[in-house]
């Protein structure tokens, strides 16, 4: 799919842009371009990787026409920008705005404006009925992501929407090793919690899987693992710490939910499972070709997907750790 063609990834120089353009690089693109804000950033990424397949553009989403420029000839379009920690956006709700819905919108009509043939968009769980205003600007992102596919027949927009990535910049598994070693107390906003997660390589997994599968509409849902916080800490305080770390409540944050889900009550009459791995949204007004492609699909047995259900077990959760190389 990817052979030879052009690729514009936003925000491509954070942990998801690093992975993803490894796993591009394998497949014969003719370029990809890192389109983000931060010169530094592209210059360590550019010396990291060295390949003269790799172009850098400085620029902003919310910055119309940089973005235009940079769609010329361009096959596919990864959208990652965005900003993502709730206490920021909590805070500056209309910076989280600028960038995370009117800079959508921007991606959106520079892509109908180059003819680029699909536009993947990187959602979040917090976007399924949010709690707080960045699961607000998500799920405002998504639904312009949706709404247009009905403004062009050339370009095909798609969403896929996913859980905690293990490992990624702001992590909570990096601040718990931080808090294990060298202040040796461990801090929980609530013990109750639990998230969904997986890992950066099946997140990539689930953008490809959402760029080759989708017609354009849909909202993609990788099924992935979930854990309580208290258990992520105590294995990880097992496995790096000692008896003496200690973990301590603070409170939930403003935005926190105690539990996240991937989908509605109110969504779950529209999703229907696709394969082993993923579950499909797709949109109330359907085309007729999304009707056709999921007419065989059989709609959920049940009305919300939540991280409070099955959850893995510490040996489980210490497999996943393991596996992702955040135990050593």
């Amino acid at each position: 799919m990817f052979e030879q063609k052009s690729i514009l990834i936003t925000g491509g120089t954070g942990s998801w842009g690093y992975e993803l353009v490894a796993q591009l690089l394998t497949k014969n693109p003719k370029e990809i371009r890192i389109f983000s804000r931060n010169e530094s950033s592209q210059v360590a990424m550019q010396r990291n990787f060295n390949d003269e397949r790799l172009k850098f553009f400085i620029g902003d989403i919310r910055d119309k026409e940089s973005l235009i420029e940079a769609c010329k000839n361009v096959n596919f379009i990864f959208h990652l920008a965005a900003l993502k920690h709730v206490p920021v956006c909590e805070a500056q709700p209309l910076e989280a705005l600028k960038t995370n819905v009117i800079g959508t919108q921007n991606v959106i009509d520079a892509a109908i404006l180059n003819k680029v043939e699909k536009v993947v968009y990187i959602s979040t769980d917090k976007a399924a009925n949010p709690a707080n205003f960045y699961g607000l600007t998500k799920a405002m992102g998504e639904q312009l992501i949706t709404h247009a596919n009905l403004l062009t027949e050339h370009t095909r927009f798609v969403t896929i929407r996913g859980g905690n990535v293990l490992g990624t910049n702001g992590s909570v598994i990096h601040v718990f090793k931080n808090q294990i070693k060298t202040t040796g107390v461990v801090s929980l906003t609530d013990k109750e919690m639990t998230r969904f997660f997986l890992t950066l390589e099946d997140a990539i997994q689930l953008l490809f899987k959402a760029a080759e599968s989708s017609i354009g509409g849909e909202i993609f849902v990788m099924k992935m693992p979930t854990c309580k916080i208290l258990d992520l800490a105590e294995v990880m305080i097992e496995e790096l710490g000692n008896d003496q770390v200690k973990i301590v409540e603070t409170g939930i944050r403003p935005g926190e939910k105690i539990h996240e889900i991937l989908f509605s009550e109110i969504e779950s009459k529209y999703t229907v499972t696709f394969d082993e791995q993923y579950y499909v949204i797709l949109p109330p007004k359907m085309s007729v070709k999304l009707k056709e492609k999921y007419a065989d699909c059989p709609i959920v047995p049940t009305k919300c997907y939540s991280s409070h259900e099955g959850l893995m077990n510490k040996a489980a959760l210490r497999k996943l750790l393991k596996k992702g190389g955040f135990l050593s």
